[in-house]
C-alpha cells in the first residue's frame, strides 16, 4: 500500500519537530520545505540517519521548491516569524499574512486535494488567510491551537492533582491566546469533574497560566517560542486525519451556524478524519461561557478584518 505523503512548510523548530514526531509515528513520507537553502535538506538527512536507531521506515526529503511537495495528503504550514519577548500574536499579523498567503498558493497548486493544517500565528487569522488563498473547501482547512491549549491545561491539572496526564480530559473553546475559553465543567480526571478535585481559586490560576502558556515559554527562551508541544499537537491532528481515526479534538474550524459564529474559523471541538473536519461538535454553554466565547469570536473577526488588507489582490 502506498504511504501517505505529508508536507511540512517551514523547517524551523516547529516544522522540524513536526517531522520528528510524524516520522516516529510512521504517518507517511515527509517533505520538509523551506526558503533557506540547505536547512530542510540537512534536517531531513539528520532525521533519516536517526531512522535505523528508532526503527521508522519513511522517506524524508528536504527541498527549497514546491515541486517535491506535489500530491501531498496533508500539508502542515508553520511558516512565519516567531514571537519575541513582549510581542503579542497580533503584532505578527501583517508579516505572517503575506508569508502564509505565499506558501498556501504554492502548496494548493501542487496538492489540490490536501488537508491544510495551519500552525502559524496569529492562528485564527492565518487559517482564514489559508482558506481564502487556497480556495479549498472549508472542511479541508483547519488550525492547530486547541490541542496545544488543552495539552497545557491538562499538564498543569495533572501537576496539581498529582496524577497521570493520560487521565485528564479537558476542553477549551475560542481563539488561541488571551481570550481562549476554558470549560472546567467539561474537564475531568478519569471521569471525575475537575471542580471536585481542585478548588476554584487554584483552578483560576491554572486557567490563567494556560492562557499565558506560550508567553511563559517565550519569556524563558528569550530567543524563540515553544515548539515541542505545538509540534506534538499538530501531529496528533495529522494522525487523526491520515489514519481516519475520527478523534474529537479542539481545532480552529469553520463555523457558520454552529455556535452562531457566522462564517469564521474559531476554536471548537471537531471530529477529524480522512476528509479533514468531518463534523463540528456543539456543546451547551452557560451564560458566562457564551459571553466569553462571544468576546473571543469578536476578536477573531477583528483580526480577520485586518488580515484582509494584506491579502494579495
Amino acid at each position: 500500500m502506498q504511504r501517505a505523503k505529508i508536507t511540512i512548510v517551514g523547517a524551523g523548530n516547529v516544522g522540524a519537530t513536526c517531522a520528528h514526531w510524524a516520522a516516529a509515528k510512521e504517518l507517511g513520507d515527509i517533505v520538509l520545505v523551506d526558503i533557506i537553502e540547505g536547512m530542510p535538506q540537512g534536517k531531513a538527512l539528520d532525521l533519516h540517519e536517526a531512522a535505523p536507531v528508532e526503527g521508522f521506515d519513511v522517506q524524508l526529503t528536504g527541498a527549497n521548491d514546491y515541486a517535491a511537495t506535489s500530491g501531498s495528503d496533508v500539508v502542515i504550514i508553520t511558516s512565519g516569524i516567531p514571537r519575541k519577548p513582549g510581542m503579542s500574536r497580533d503584532q505578527l499579523l501583517e508579516t505572517n499574512v503575506k508569508i502564509v498567503a505565499d506558501v498556501t498558493a504554492k502548496v494548493a497548486r501542487n496538492s489540490p486535494d490536501a488537508v491544510l493544517i495551519v500552525v502559524s500565528n496569529p492562528l485564527d487569522a492565518m487559517v482564514y488567510t489559508a482558506h481564502v488563498v487556497s480556495r479549498f473547501p472549508t472542511q479541508r482547512v483547519v488550525g492547530q491551537a486547541g490541542v496545544l491549549d488543552t495539552a497545557r491545561f491538562r499538564a498543569f491539572i495533572a501537576d496539581e492533582v498529582g496524577c497521570s496526564v493520560e487521565d485528564v480530559q479537558a476542553m477549551l473553546l475560542g481563539g488561541h491566546g488571551d481570550d481562549m475559553v476554558p470549560l472546567p465543567r467539561y474537564t475531568t480526571v478519569s471521569g471525575i469533574p475537575i471542580t471536585q478535585l481542585i478548588p476554584p481559586g487554584k483552578l483560576d490560576e491554572i486557567v490563567t497560566r494556560t492562557r499565558n502558556g506560550g508567553a511563559e515559554i517565550v519569556n524563558l527562551l528569550k530567543t524563540g517560542s515553544a515548539y515541542y508541544a505545538p509540534a506534538a499537537a499538530t501531529v496528533a491532528m495529522a494522525e487523526s486525519i491520515l489514519r481516519d481515526k475520527r478523534r474529537i479534538l479542539p481545532c480552529a474550524a469553520y463555523c457558520e451556524k454552529e455556535y452562531d459564529v457566522g462564517g469564521y474559523f474559531v476554536g471548537v471541538p471537531c471530529v477529524l478524519g480522512r476528509n479533514g473536519v468531518e463534523k463540528v461538535i456543539e456543546v451547551e454553554l452557560d451564560a458566562r461561557e457564551k459571553e466569553m466565547f462571544a468576546a473571543s469570536v469578536k476578536h477573531v473577526k477583528e483580526l480577520c478584518t485586518v488580515a484582509k488588507k494584506f491579502l494579495p489582490k
